[in-house]
């Protein structure tokens, strides 16, 4: 459903009741204590008619006393549903910071207009990944604040050159983002995907690990196989605990999602998922994309049952480089040490 582009602040309570009954009408179910359930349309949604992500984020002005502001209405006023993802320009550093008014030092938000009833931690490993980084922060910013969250993006760096270890910069993450804020949920977000429906909504399911990645343009708009975890989740930082996190000994060879699929069941949890004409999401184009949807047709071969105690939170050793506030994002840039050393295979 889509609404159309005012400018007018006095059209925000009417946007507000229209929205809440059509959404309430749809809701079912229980996604968190604040945010209950997973939309279900009742036809196919039309993403061949899509918004800009920054359509009415105007009508979210600030108020003009915050001592006496209310909370968010639990469901945002300018919903619209598809929304229109490109690649095809770069957007400057500049362009994004003008465009996101309220976004603070460090890429913190808090809604201006009311008090966030919810409050999620973005997570994103990174190392070399400039160009996505950009085009993400472009649609992830006003995407958040489409949903009246109060979030804060923590970008985590992995320094040197050797090889990429994306489990353990989540569990580095993790550690330093619960040091910042009580996080009620962990959003742990790949930078090259980005959501194409605001009805995604980007908080933890109250009682499981929830996957919202479920269509992914790359995959043909659909899971490679029913344990799939990869691409962008979201943890209460109970749940994360209590899984032990990720493991911190996968060096670039993939297969730390399958390996958290794998310790939800083992810790009696369940994995939920994003309906996929929600879930849906745009993989931006890198050298790592030409094989995905091969590498990802069936669960890697784990032994997460003997590992999981053990290989995780628990064992997370790392050092904190640099901590800098940039204006839309946190970037946490860390020594997360060297893979072992591997015993030469002898000759017989």
């Amino acid at each position: 459903m889509s609404l159309p582009r005012v400018e007018n602040p006095c059209f925000l309570l009417f946007l507000g009741i229209f929205q809440a009954i059509f959404i309430l009408i749809l809701y079912r179910g229980g996604a968190s204590s604040v945010f209950q359930g997973f939309l279900e349309v009742p036809q196919p949604l039309d993403y061949s008619k899509t918004e800009d992500v920054y359509t009415n984020l105007s009508l979210f002005i600030r108020a003009p006393n915050k001592e006496i502001m209310s909370y968010c209405t639990p469901l945002s006023p300018i919903f619209v549903g598809p929304l229109t993802v490109t690649f095809n320009t770069l957007p400057s550093e500049r362009t994004i910071i003008r465009k996101n008014v309220y976004v603070q030092l460090g890429g913190r938000y808090s809604p201006p207009q009311c008090l966030a009833r919810y409050k999620t931690a973005v997570i994103i490993p990174h190392r070399n990944r400039e160009k996505q980084l950009r085009h993400l922060l472009y649609y992830l910013h006003p995407f958040l604040q489409r949903q009246q969250l109060q979030y804060r993006i923590y970008l985590i760096h992995q320094a040197g050159n050797g090889p990429f270890n994306q489990a353990k910069l989540l569990n580095v993450g993790v550690r330093e983002a619960m040091k910042d804020d009580d996080w009620d949920c962990l959003l742990l977000h790949n930078v090259d995907l980005v959501p194409e429906n605001d009805y995604n909504l980007y908080v933890c399911d109250e009682y499981y690990p929830k996957h919202m990645s479920s269509a992914i343009d790359k995959l043909q708009y659909s899971l490679p196989y029913w344990s799939f975890f990869g691409g962008v989740s979201a943890l209460t930082p109970y749940h994360y605990m209590k899984i032990n996190g990720f493991p911190n000994t996968f060096w670039d060879r993939g297969g730390e999602h399958d390996d958290i699929a794998e310790r939800i069941r083992l810790a009696g949890l369940k994995i939920v998922r994003t309906p996929p004409h929600l879930g849906r999401y745009k993989m931006m184009d890198h050298e790592h994309t030409s094989g995905y949807a091969e590498n990802v047709k069936g669960p890697a071969v784990l032994h997460t049952r003997t590992t999981w105690k053990d290989d995780g939170m628990n064992s997370l050793e790392f050092k904190v480089l640099a901590k800098k506030l940039h204006p839309l994002y946190t970037n946490i840039t860390v020594d997360i040490g060297d893979p072992p050393v591997l015993p030469p295979v002898s000759e017989t």
